[in-house]
């Protein structure tokens, strides 16, 4: 009976800041909104909330980044798509059909991934402007899909490598080739994996300004992490809409872990595990 109380005052105590940290990290989202819906004079008069909320931020920032929006969209949703497309079939390729050197491989897609993106940007600028992909969806879909398609390779690797070896051989015994075991076994029993990934990899294209930033030299072409600077001036700055164009930008990313939160989880778990068996190698075939 003694050991209750202490307990409960732990339970009591870690709930108390777990509290205090979740405020913290939510109050620049509160800042955000609250700011987006204050006159344009300036975001830090008034208490913690607008005494006169105001609209004119969010009409301005749909008026003017509504473009730019539907450009992030296309863009992000282009780069899921791609890296899906390319990283499936690798991971499938390297988990069930082993090959010598695919330890380097894997170790080199790690690398990838702490490569600087300036670095990378730089490089695609002057390939870009050799052939023609400068201001274009596709080489900003190119260009994101560099950091979505390595993570999405980790990711299904790990959730291919998870099938249970007699569900490949009975496929393969029912006479199932490897177009139809990628497509009817691999594909559906990696749901969790490739739902993950294509929610990294948006993400990845959504909140990209490095790359928004070097390969495109007009308005045209520009996402909606670009739109802010639109606003931020010398001598002005117009608080409502920029935080309005914040709060509109974060929107869809925050939708989206919502909906696919378990399958998130799942799949960042897996990536966890492929990421520390990645440089052990994968000459063994799966278990």
């Amino acid at each position: 009976m003694f050991p209750v109380r202490p307990r409960r005052r732990r339970g009591r105590a870690t709930t108390l800041v777990a509290v205090v940290l979740l405020a913290l990290t939510l109050s620049p989202v509160h800042w955000m909104v609250t700011a987006s819906l204050r006159p344009a004079e300036g975001p830090w008069r008034g208490g913690w909330f607008p005494a006169d909320p105001s609209a004119a931020g969010y009409a301005a920032a749909l008026h003017e980044q509504g473009g730019r929006l539907v450009t992030s969209l296309v863009v992000s949703l282009g780069t899921a798509l791609l890296s899906l497309v390319l990283a499936a079939p690798a991971a499938h390729a390297l988990a069930l059909r082993p090959v010598r050197g695919a330890g380097a491989f894997l170790f080199g897609v790690l690398l990838l991934q702490a490569v600087p993106g300036v670095t990378v940007a730089n490089a695609l600028h002057g390939a870009y402007a050799d052939t023609g992909l400068l201001d274009s969806h596709l080489g900003l879909v190119l260009a994101d899909s560099t950091a979505g398609v390595p993570f999405a390779i980790l990711v299904l690797r790990s959730a291919v490598r998870a099938i249970p070896r007699e569900v490949v051989e009975a496929a393969l015994l029912d006479g199932a080739g490897a177009v139809r075991l990628f497509r009817s076994v691999v594909l559906p029993l990696s749901r969790n994996a490739l739902i993950t990934s294509g929610v990294f990899a948006f993400l990845f294209a959504w909140g990209d300004t490095l790359f928004a930033l070097t390969l495109t030299t007009s308005d045209a072409v520009r996402p909606v992490t670009l739109g802010v600077y639109d606003y931020l001036g010398a001598h002005s700055t117009r608080w409502d809409a920029t935080m309005a164009t914040a709060v509109l930008a974060s929107l869809p990313a925050a939708v989206l872990l919502v909906v696919a939160q378990r399958h998130v989880t799942d799949g960042a778990a897996r990536s966890v595990r492929s990421g520390r068996s990645a440089t052990r190698g994968s000459a063994s075939p799966p278990r």
